[in-house]
């Protein structure tokens, strides 16, 4: 019995738990059934129950809940040791304090530099810092989300990237590659919410190195539905991918939108069903 959580996937069983957690019925269903199919934006309670009770679960998110957010991200990529930009990871503004230098003035990374704070999608917490001012502000911010609960940031080395981030879809066994482009010569960020344009044939060359080191680093963590960002270094002598995010609720506007995106989904999972073996 196939059962599937996902509410555009059609199985023997369809459940709905959106918004809330999974309980005795949930359980019962998946212990009984041989594949189960999680939707993108699900809990991690609904995963951990997945997981723990069926040998075939889609998608593979055991990496996004052991490395959460942009500081679980660039703790993940230094593990696999894959190449990233220079990234620097603090838990909270203490953290921050306590590796900051000892006369408070020399700053662990040159201007400019990259802030992210731990959570956010499509740039939105994300900025280009040029300035202690800037900095300060952030630091500022980042107090302020402290004292409602959210905590953590990285700070990271800005790489020249010609204003383009190459975004590669991870649909099971298939790779979309596509770039977005920043919309002006002084814009920050390349998320097509702010903006961004969006190439698909451009330097087809550099997207297939890009879409190759996707591939080793999805069969070293099993990753199999993710949007991955990279960007290559301008003023680097050779073309080396450089990883900056894995977007496992990404946007779809690059694949043709929604239902370009399930017309992808749906055969990918129904080949992943194929392979699966008691």
């Amino acid at each position: 019995m196939i059962l599937s959580f996902h509410p555009c996937f059609d199985a023997d069983t369809n459940i709905i738990v959106a918004g809330r957690d999974p309980g005795p019925e949930e359980l019962a269903e998946i212990q009984s059934a041989s594949a189960v199919i999680l939707p993108q934006g699900c809990r991690e309670s609904l995963y951990r129950m997945a997981i723990e009770n069926c040998a075939h679960v889609f998608p593979d998110y055991s990496h996004r809940f052991a490395y959460p957010g942009k500081t679980g991200q660039a703790t993940l990529f230094k593990k696999l040791n894959v190449p990233f930009p220079n990234t620097l990871i603090y838990k909270d503004l203490e953290d921050f304090s306590c590796q900051q230098s000892s006369d408070n003035e020399t700053l662990p990374i040159p201007f400019p530099f990259v802030f992210k704070f731990d959570w956010g999608g499509e740039g939105q917490t994300v900025y280009l810092i040029n300035s202690r001012k800037a900095l300060a502000d952030k630091l500022y911010q980042a107090a302020e989300f402290e004292k409602a609960g959210l905590a953590g940031f990285i700070l990271q080395a800005y790489i020249p990237h010609g204003r383009r981030s190459l975004r590669v879809a991870v649909i099971n066994q298939r790779l979309i590659s596509y770039w977005r482009i920043q919309p002006g010569r002084h814009s920050f960020g390349t998320s097509v919410a702010a903006g961004a344009s969006i190439e698909h044939d451009a330097d087809e060359d550099l997207q297939q190195i890009g879409r190759e080191a996707t591939l080793a680093m999805c069969t070293q963590t099993g990753i199999n539905l993710a949007g991955v960002d990279i960007i290559f270094d301008a003023s680097a002598p050779g073309p080396a991918p450089l990883f900056l995010e894995i977007n496992y609720f990404f946007g779809r506007s690059g694949l043709g939108g929604s239902e370009a995106f399930y017309q992808l989904l749906i055969p990918e999972i129904e080949t992943w069903l194929a392979t699966c073996k008691d």
